[in-house]
């Protein structure tokens, strides 16, 4: 009997035992999911679930993958971004692991869309994505798949913003939970991820010395802020660029210096946006850049660029090296673009460490079971990690780093809940 292969879209099959050892290499330092799988391979609760994933194809998404697959779901995957697919780890997950993936490193935006349309097709039940591109096409061209979906999750601010406008307008069709909003998700995925990742990437790139450079960051969210600790921490001189003033505050009062935009890019020898917006840096800012200023984003679009305005303003581009493009500008300054301007910390590096995914990965397997248990119970919005998960996440991955915490004692807890006792 001939046995039906697993469906999907990898670049090479070949690739799939160096995969394999990358996944198992995450899975070490990802105790806290390796424990909910355990119990996934008990409980079942996913059993027929279909579910759909889009996601960056990451060895710790593999991990995420597996888990979800041991708690009997049937999976699909493809990739949030078109520079962040591992090729390695694409075909393990079909060849090994035998989950549906359809995913290739430096796709064109047309293959990058059907690759979303090939999990959909799966007529999912529950979606997880990063980004909220799957669950915009659901909402816009495959309208007709969204009677077979309970129940979803999203990973990153971008999604959770572009979720939370969908359900502002009356216009989300399923509840969603918002893993992004967990605090054992952003005060460090967000925070140690992706400062960390972020600089380790930019240095793969450019192999650029981060002492004595002025380094200018966009934004001073959760991402913001553990990038600003970290350049801080290679010694680079760091500037804050914010539109929100309490944001701002606080970025003064941990020490960095905080200007506009516009004057900030004149002293910057690299600026990196992370707003979830767009346009953080745009055509008045390339006007008066620096000469050699390096410019790179680790928000999950391009579009925190002004690509275009750019390209519109130089003479020529040039590809110096992996990952980095050489725009000459007409008046002949030169500026160096990063990946396309695309998710800097995963198309030249490999993204977060697998043990701060650890948690978000937890969450986003919890949510998942959260939601397949209990949709019939919630209506189409945007929903918080509930409590008990968040908390049960922390306590897991102090538990795996043989930390003990105190716990309040009866009377203790009566204080805190109580309004009676005074001075």
């Amino acid at each position: 009997m001939t046995i039906q292969k697993t469906p999907g879209d990898v670049k090479d099959l070949s690739l799939s035992n160096d995969g394999v050892a990358r996944i198992e290499w995450a899975a070490r330092s990802m105790p806290v999911l390796g424990m909910i799988d355990q119990r996934f391979k008990e409980n079942r609760n996913l059993e027929g679930i279909r579910i759909a994933a889009c996601l960056h194809v990451t060895t710790e998404t593999a991990n995420l993958a597996i888990a979800l697959k041991s708690a009997g779901a049937e999976i699909a995957l493809c990739a949030s971004n078109p520079l962040s697919t591992q090729d390695n780890v694409a075909a393990a997950l079909v060849e090994h692991y035998g989950i549906s993936t359809f995913a290739i490193n430096a796709v064109d935006t047309e293959t990058y869309y059907s690759h979303i349309t090939s999990v959909l097709e799966t007529k999912p039940h529950i979606t997880l994505d990063d980004g909220a591109d799957l669950v915009a096409m659901l909402h816009s061209s495959r309208r007709d798949l969204l009677h077979d979906v309970i129940g979803g999750a999203e990973e990153t601010t971008t999604g959770v913003i572009r979720l939370k406008s969908l359900a502002d307008q009356g216009k989300l069709m399923y509840p969603i939970v918002a893993v992004n909003d967990a605090d054992t998700k952003h005060y460090f995925d967000n925070r140690y991820g992706t400062g960390q990742s972020t600089i380790d990437a930019i240095t793969r790139a450019t192999n650029v010395l981060w002492a004595g450079k002025r380094v200018v960051i966009c934004g001073y969210g959760w991402c913001g802020r553990g990038l600003a600790s970290r350049a801080s921490g290679m010694g680079a001189q760091v500037i804050v660029t914010e539109v929100n003033p309490i944001r701002a505050l606080e970025a003064a009062m941990d020490g960095y210096q905080v200007m506009k935009m516009i004057e900030a890019v004149k002293e910057a020898d690299v600026v990196v946006t992370v707003t979830g917006g767009m346009k953080g840096l745009s055509k008045a800012h390339f006007e008066v850049m620096k000469d050699g200023c390096m410019v790179a984003n680790s928000g999950h679009f391009n579009v925190e660029i002004d690509i275009e305005s750019l390209e519109s303003m130089s003479s020529s581009k040039t590809t110096l090296r992996p990952f980095v493009e050489e725009f000459q500008l007409k008046d002949q300054r030169k500026i160096f673009l990063l990946s396309e301007g695309r998710l800097v910390n995963l198309a030249a590096g490999d993204g977060h460490p697998p043990s701060v995914m650890d948690m978000s990965f937890a969450n986003q397997a919890l949510s998942v079971e959260h939601v397949a248990l209990n949709a019939s119970e919630m209506s189409p919005n945007v929903y918080p990690v509930p409590k008990h998960i968040d908390e049960e996440v922390g306590k897991l991955k102090l538990e795996s780093m043989n930390i003990s915490i105190d716990e309040l004692t009866e009377e203790q807890s009566n204080y805190l809940n109580s309004w009676e006792m005074g001075t």
